[in-house]
């Protein structure tokens, strides 16, 4: 077993950066088995003597590890950095928070990137297919190799959420806590129709080359940057894209036409339809399209109830995981009421559940913001755990 290490000097909580090289590989759900499972993390703060204090904390769709340090390929402030360090709702002076690059992603984890044992060349597009339960598999096996036999908590938002609620489902004995936020225990219709329009995109691109653009040293850029302005639509609310940037035009835009566009129609660019161009071009820069396709294609296989017979309580019954449900008002992409849908569910199944709707017009990305209700719900729902936890304050 082998581990690389990265030593990270920067402001905020005292953290590593690892790669590690985790044995006996991993059996996927689709009959593969990956010889070779290399999982990157970070981790934050220190872990307790007991192992009992340590959250895993789960991104989203094109989130990465680096969740509360400085990104080293955009040079932004980690996805989460005002919610997780010394005095933040999620801790570090009393918590071990651990947060991992997801199976089939492009930041360190095994995804298309990854060298094939049997062809000795990269995956691309010929990576196996993935579910939310390979995902979290890959995670299990990593808090496996740091010793730790049952998490205090498992926290994620959109994606994340997914994975902190098959982690109570596929691992009941091995979570203390779950806060699944601004999720859904199932992939709607309407999500999935959002993520092919995004994947076809990518598969127009003519710099595609069947998934294997890397071997033409290309990438398809156009395509993914597409996909990525159709998905981030889906995470603002009307109101927030209203607030924003409203219908100003931006009156210096003319450089930005096409030289095939008329001046007439495409002379002047709306400051939304610039936010959007930018949202693309930075995010072709720090994301890989097979990853884009793997991971979409992950979410879009996932149904707790459809895996089992159709009713939601099933794989939460007898339960001893302390669950928080979070939803927010605006969020359209997952609604309120498939959290309700979810929290009923765990109602049936006799588990403890708490749930709570924030009133927020920021949408979807709300639990990425500074929302003082959600602070406080985050915080007060982790303190409460540790307390039926026994765990000490300060401790680790």
């Amino acid at each position: 077993m082998g581990i690389s290490v990265l030593p990270i000097v920067v402001d905020g909580p005292a953290h590593e950066h690892r790669t590690v090289c985790l044995e006996g590989g991993l059996d996927l759900e689709c009959g593969v088995h990956l010889a070779s499972l290399e999982v990157a993390y970070c981790t934050y703060g220190t872990l307790s003597p007991t192992r009992d204090n340590a959250i895993l904390v789960c991104h989203a769709l094109t989130g990465d590890q680096y969740l509360a340090e400085q990104h080293p390929l955009t040079g932004k402030p980690g996805w989460w950095s005002r919610m997780v360090g010394p005095g933040l709702p999620i801790d570090t002076d009393r918590y071990f928070v651990v947060c991992s690059n997801v199976l089939g992603g492009c930041m360190g984890t095994t995804g298309p990137r990854s060298i094939c044992a049997t062809t000795g060349k990269a995956w691309d597009s010929a990576f196996p297919p993935i579910t939310m339960h390979d995902i979290v598999a890959a995670q299990a096996k990593l808090i496996d190799h740091l010793g730790i036999g049952r998490l205090f908590a498992v926290i994620g938002g959109s994606m994340g959420g997914m994975q902190a609620l098959t982690w109570a489902a596929d691992f009941p004995d091995r979570v203390f806590a779950a806060m699944p936020i601004a999720t859904s225990p199932f992939h709607s219709a309407q999500n999935i129709a959002f993520n092919e329009v995004s994947r076809q995109a990518i598969f127009a691109d003519p710099d595609w080359h069947d998934g294997h653009y890397r071997d033409f040293d290309a990438i398809p850029a156009r395509g993914l940057g597409v996909a990525r302005m159709m998905a981030h639509i889906t995470y603002l609310s009307e109101e927030a894209l209203s607030r924003k940037f409203g219908r100003r035009i931006r009156h210096d835009a003319a450089t930005a036409v096409p030289a095939s566009s008329s001046p007439s129609l495409f002379g002047e660019m709306f400051e939304v339809e610039s936010y959007l161009r930018h949202q693309g071009s930075s995010f072709v820069r720090r994301f890989d399209a097979n990853s884009y396709l793997t991971i979409t294609r992950a979410m879009d296989y996932f149904d707790l109830a459809a895996e089992h017979d159709g009713d939601l309580a099933n794989p939460f019954r007898e339960s001893q995981t302390r669950f928080c449900v979070v939803s927010f008002s605006s969020d359209w992409l997952f609604p309120t009421s498939q959290s309700r849908l979810l929290v009923r569910a765990l109602n049936r199944a006799g588990a403890n559940v708490s749930f709570v709707e924030i009133e927020s017009d920021r949408g979807h990305d709300a639990f990425l913001l500074e929302e003082p209700d959600f602070d406080r719900t985050i915080r007060g729902f982790i303190n409460g755990a540790a307390e039926h936890a026994a765990l000490l304050a300060g401790e680790g």
